[in-house]
């Protein structure tokens, strides 16, 4: 979501800090910002505009701004339409200038508070409290640091905040509360960040804050102070983060990029964690044989792609090892008061590890009293990480484009390590866990196949790219990956596309079928084969158009009205992971001839950090 970067050093930072915001142009945003206390007068300057990083850098070029110490910020509306007063920084009488990631809840009740001690309000932001009441508070107390401590105890809510204020002309202020903010060291200089991948080109010694951190920064001295006024240390690591990974290459889009890295994602997800025809326990964490053997239950949380991957981990572990597994969307069991077992265990799902909701749910099942926790995640130095007993990550690298692709083929393959290590606890035989290791080494052969039918694909997309709704289809297992063709079709197409258990056609869906209703199948070759293909029967005899998504042995001939693309012989253990890679391509292909912005829909985010 919003994006923060900010520096103090002895150059000049405006151009590294640019360089940052546009590092994090993937996470969605309607516009951008920077302020900079001017090295010559010490005033505080500042420019916006609404849209693009390249705007704003095309606007310093006209009223350049030298400093040493600056705050920048790209923003995605909450409070307030996006426009020039509503983005950020928000100022404070040209004393204080505030970045802010998250949302300020009691945001109403400070306005009032602040209105009746004098400040205007020139933007509908909840920021803007923050920006006067920080100097506010700047009046009656001795330093900036002081100020923003004082603040912060009235506010309610997640935030993580940068500040300056010419009044200390070298002093950059931070802090953070449920929204992730790291501070780059560097020689003499320090930057921070609301995402590693700012700071790549500057650093890689990382620091990450944590819930309630204060830090106060100045170019050769940092102070971190917890929410009770107590010195902390945060441990210092080096990230893994590497500037050609965030590179587009020769791709035409990062979701295209990213779509073809999937073959050798996948053997980066299963290296080291695979031997002599087993998955090792020892892939949760040194002690996390003691913390799985108690478990008899498994929950898993997560939001849209993510979801979607729980849901398939439902089928194979109450398929493959016998145990109950519930599966939710984040932001639903927060609030449904769910009823908590010690046995159960919590599964986390997130590429960012920063998905606010799914860090509230951890939270919430922790205060429960649930069992151990597992984050399955893509980003070591996130939130969701540090939050949880055991960690699996999918070692995907970058995800840049907003809509999941590698993300979600990894979390697949990383919830089907975790089946086969929570069968070694409940009497998983070492047949069937040979059989699973077995079809886990052919996914990358299967995926490179898979890739084989872009072209073909791409003349399939022609048909639907000029089509308002799709339904999509399947049965068991695959009928999350027909939610997760949907979710693809409309993130990045904004094409209308829903999907259905093929056998809740006739309960409704039917009425929908026409001639303009292109309806895409997932049509394995297995036990539920026969029906789904009569579901598919009563699609064709109502005019329907199929595209049907088959293994070697397809359900349907192709005739007129149903296209058949057939995928090949495909392990009936892996199936769902590899029906992604067609559907993803098919997705893809559609939004580039309808001409969408691939990399950044309308109105949607990467890293979902505000509920």
């Amino acid at each position: 979501m919003c994006g923060i970067v900010g520096a103090v050093a002895e150059r000049d930072v405006v151009p590294i800090l640019i360089e940052g915001l546009k590092r994090l142009e993937y996470r969605g945003y309607d516009s951008a910002g920077i302020a900079t206390i001017n090295y010559q007068s010490n005033g505080l300057e500042h420019q916006k505009v609404i849209g693009r990083v390249n705007a704003l850098e095309t606007k310093l070029k006209d009223s350049y701004l030298y400093s040493p110490t600056s705050i920048a910020h790209t923003r995605w509306a909450t409070h307030g339409k996006p426009s020039f007063e509503n983005a950020h920084p928000q100022i404070s009488r040209e004393t204080v200038a505030v970045v802010h990631n998250g949302i300020v809840e009691n945001h109403l009740e400070l306005r009032y508070y602040l209105e009746q001690r004098g400040y205007e309000f020139s933007s509908k932001t909840d920021t803007e409290v923050l920006a006067h009441l920080i100097h506010y508070n700047l009046k009656q107390k001795s330093s900036l640091q002081a100020a923003v401590s004082k603040s912060l105890k009235l506010v309610e809510g997640t935030y993580a905040i940068a500040v300056i204020s010419p009044k200390e002309p070298g002093r950059l202020v931070v802090a953070k509360h449920g929204s992730p903010l790291i501070i780059g060291v560097g020689i003499g200089e320090y930057f921070v960040a609301s995402d590693a991948m700012a700071l790549i080109p500057v650093t890689q010694q990382i620091i990450c804050l944590e819930d309630g951190d204060i830090a106060d920064i100045k170019r050769d001295e940092l102070h971190i102070i917890d929410f009770s006024g107590n010195t902390v240390k945060r441990e210092e690591y080096t990230s893994k983060l590497q500037i050609d990974a965030v590179e587009r290459g020769a791709y035409r889009h990062y979701m295209y990029k990213e779509i073809f890295e999937q073959p050798q994602v996948i053997k980066n997800t299963m290296e080291n964690r695979i031997h002599a025809g087993k998955v090792l326990d020892a892939i949760f964490g040194h002690n996390a044989g003691n913390l799985l053997a108690k478990v008899k239950a498994v929950q898993i949380i997560a939001c849209g792609t993510s979801y979607h991957a729980g849901l398939v981990a439902k089928y194979w572990i109450e398929t493959l090892i016998k145990i109950p597994c519930v599966i939710e969307v984040a932001s639903e069991f927060r609030y449904r008061q769910p009823l908590a077992n010690p046995n159960t265990l919590i599964v986390t799902l997130s590429q960012s590890g920063e998905t606010a909701d799914t860090l509230a749910a951890l939270q919430e099942a922790k205060r429960l009293g649930f069992g151990p926790s597992l984050a399955i995640c893509n980003v070591p130095e996130s939130s969701l990480v540090r939050a949880s007993n055991m960690v699996l990550m999918t070692h995907a690298g970058p995800e840049i484009g907003v809509a999941s692709t590698k993300a979600f083929s990894t979390q697949l393959v990383a919830l089907l390590m975790l089946t086969v290590v929570l069968g070694h606890q409940h009497g998983m035989s070492a047949e069937l866990e040979k059989r699973i290791v077995t079809a886990m080494a052919e996914l990358p052969e299967q995926f490179t196949q898979m890739l084989a039918l872009n072209n073909q694909i791409e003349q399939l997309a022609k048909q639907l790219a000029d089509k308002q709704n799709a339904l999509f289809l399947g049965r068991g297992i695959h009928y999350p990956i027909a939610m997760e063709g949907a979710l693809k079709l409309k993130e990045i197409s904004y094409i209308h596309a829903e999907a259905y258990p093929a056998g809740e056609l006739k309960h409704g869906p039917l009425a929908l079928v026409d001639s303009e209703m292109p309806v895409i199948a997932v049509a394995p070759n297995d036990s539920l084969q026969e029906k789904l293909k009569s579901n598919l029967q009563e699609v064709h005899a109502r005019g329907g158009h199929l595209y049907i998504f088959a293994n070697q042995q397809a359900i349907m001939q192709e005739s007129d009205y149903i296209d058949v693309i057939e995928l090949g012989e495909i392990n009936e253990i892996i199936s769902p992971i590899v029906y992604t890679i067609p559907l993803q391509l098919l997705a893809y292909h559609v939004a580039v001839i309808k001409g969408t912005d691939v990399d950044q829909p309308r109105n949607l985010a990467k890293s979902v950090t505000v509920e």
